[in-house]
């Protein structure tokens, strides 16, 4: 069985808009409904979980769930941290399921090839994610904004979601963060932190994040190209 976490229990604070950028509409459709509904319609995936902030359950159920026919999604609410809500996502998750994705629910353009291709590899390598090369030079500075160190363009990659791992892998690297009280940046990172390499295998360009209001109108764009 493989299970995916969805996050969508973040504040959205770039966005600066006063709803949650996850319930935001492209072209009549919320966000979230779009992230969900890869996975719904995907053959690879068993269990699904959507994080989400506790005080917007109803609206939730409401506007997504039942508007679009939703069936059997599970839901869990979001923590302080982003770490603390994908762990109660990891937490409803089928005991049966072997491997499980995790997924920005902002990142509504996850394509399928991408969804197969990530279980593939973490069945193969037990830890995967998803990235693509940089474009630009990236530059280190200190605290007074000083450029310190350029590294090589050609090793860095942004990385992207879905994360995928063997389920007890990523359960036991949470465990193990919360009894040191270490909170990482991603779910790769605290399955480095116990030994296991993570493989990044290739992601897409269109596969963004919806952070800000410019990637609202990339958003648009997107589904002019694939025809939604």
């Amino acid at each position: 069985m493989n299970g995916v976490v969805i996050v969508a229990a973040g504040t959205g604070s770039r966005m600066k808009m006063d709803i949650n950028k996850q319930f935001i509409k492209l072209n009549d459709k919320e966000i979230i409904a779009y992230t969900i509904e890869k996975f719904y319609e995907n053959k690879n995936i068993q269990d699904i979980v959507v994080v989400i902030k506790e005080e917007e359950f109803e609206f939730f159920k409401s506007q997504i769930i039942s508007k679009y026919g939703f069936e059997n999604i599970k839901i869990a609410f979001g923590g302080n941290e982003r770490q603390d809500s994908v762990y109660n996502g990891l937490k409803a998750l089928d005991e049966k399921c072997k491997i499980v994705l995790i997924h920005d629910g902002a990142r509504p353009f996850v394509s399928e090839e991408i969804i197969a291709n990530s279980i593939t590899e973490a069945i193969n390598n037990k830890a995967v994610v998803v990235g693509v090369s940089v474009k630009d030079t990236i530059k280190v500075v200190d605290s007074d904004n000083n450029i310190v160190e350029t590294p090589d363009r050609s090793k860095l990659w942004a990385v992207q979601t879905p994360q995928t791992f063997v389920y007890q892998v990523l359960l036991k690297s949470y465990e193990d963060a919360f009894k040191d009280n270490f909170y990482g940046t991603d779910d790769a990172m605290l399955v480095e932190r116990i030994g296991y390499k993570v493989k990044i295998i290739q992601g897409s360009y269109n596969n963004i994040k919806i952070t800000t209001q410019e990637d609202l109108n990339i958003g648009t764009q997107i589904l002019k190209v694939q025809n939604y």
